[in-house]
């Protein structure tokens, strides 16, 4: 009898385990850039918790700029990922049936921006006349460069740009090499600590505060997930959601979140960038539209710079098509 008692325990526990081994769904995540602080959400949420609490079991890949990652959440290869919204509005340009969406928005500012030193003269865009400006090669904001010059009054050809390795972007600026230098705000706190050394200042210029509007990084789903798994999608949006809310709440740990999964990271430069980064997601729009909504004219605004860096019709697609708002309540 006691046999047959610990024969019937045994098979509810296990009944129990593969009850719970089913409820935690497998989900594929792709940054569209090596790990950091100012884009770790992820990590964050698998450190907290909220993915778990949602019965998610969450992988994080990388991906090689935003056109990649574009690519494999519209392929199915990953089903959530992450890249600007002018990556996706590119990608759908050039395939109008892209089966990707974009599902959260988390900067609604553009982080771009001139970074030069306190002193140089250059106090806005208009100030690079003769000046030396180096970028990223592979840089994003190369495409829109010139409408940002031009909308400034200034000829991009009246200035010195040089294109260079991103290493080499701090260590130039910091020496004198170029008077100034085209990055993300992110990255700003890492080149004042290599300028520093020599006793210089650096003043930020953000394009946002020139011109710039629209929407950048942003969460991206598969339509598969969206179609075949609509219930999983909506508990990653909503885990993913506490996830950029706790780092913007907590930088500090949330530095040391993103650093134990992604040794490869600093836990200080995390926070740091995460710092740099929370005006990018907390800011006047976010807060008229609630955190991680479309707004439609923003929508469409940043569709307008996409066009006009692309040399495209604006009517070659609908914005709107590449959102979907479903998985956001």
């Amino acid at each position: 009898m006691l046999t047959l008692k610990k024969s019937a325990a045994m098979a509810v526990l296990l009944a129990l385990t593969n009850v719970s081994a089913k409820a935690d769904e497998k989900v594929k995540y792709v940054l569209d850039w090596f790990p950091a602080g100012y884009i770790g959400f992820a990590y964050v949420g698998i450190k907290q918790g909220y993915f778990k609490e949602e019965g998610l079991d969450v992988t994080v890949e990388i991906g090689r700029g935003g056109s990649d990652a574009v690519a494999r959440v519209a392929a199915g290869t990953d089903d959530f990922g992450a890249a600007s919204l002018s990556s996706l509005m590119n990608a759908a340009a050039n395939n109008p049936s892209l089966p990707a969406k974009a599902v959260l928005a988390i900067y609604s500012k553009s982080p771009d921006a001139i970074v030069t030193k306190v002193g140089s003269g250059i106090e806005t865009i208009k100030d690079l006349d003769k000046k030396s400006l180096a970028t990223a090669t592979f840089s994003g904001s190369n495409q829109v460069w010139p409408l940002m010059a031009k909308r400034n009054q200034l000829n991009p050809d009246n200035v010195k740009f040089l294109k260079v390795d991103n290493n080499a972007l701090g260590p130039m600026l910091a020496t004198g090499k170029v008077d100034a230098v085209i990055s993300w705000v992110t990255s700003v706190p890492l080149y004042s600590k290599l300028a520093e050394e020599s006793g210089a200042k650096l003043k930020t210029i953000p394009w946002s505060e020139f011109g710039l509007s629209g929407y950048n990084w942003s969460l991206l789903a598969s339509e598969k997930i969206i179609k075949e798994r609509p219930e999983v999608a909506r508990k990653f949006v909503r885990a993913f959601k506490k996830s950029v809310e706790f780092a913007l709440a907590h930088s500090d740990q949330a530095g040391k979140d993103v650093h134990e999964l992604a040794p490869d990271t600093d836990a200080t430069t995390n926070t740091v960038e995460l710092e740099a980064m929370r005006p990018l997601v907390d800011n006047e729009i976010s807060k008229r539209t609630g955190f991680g909504n479309f707004d439609p004219a923003l929508v469409a605004e940043t569709w307008k710079w996409v066009a006009a860096s692309q040399d495209y019709p604006e009517t070659k697609i609908d914005p709107e098509s590449v959102i979907d708002r479903s998985l956001v309540k």
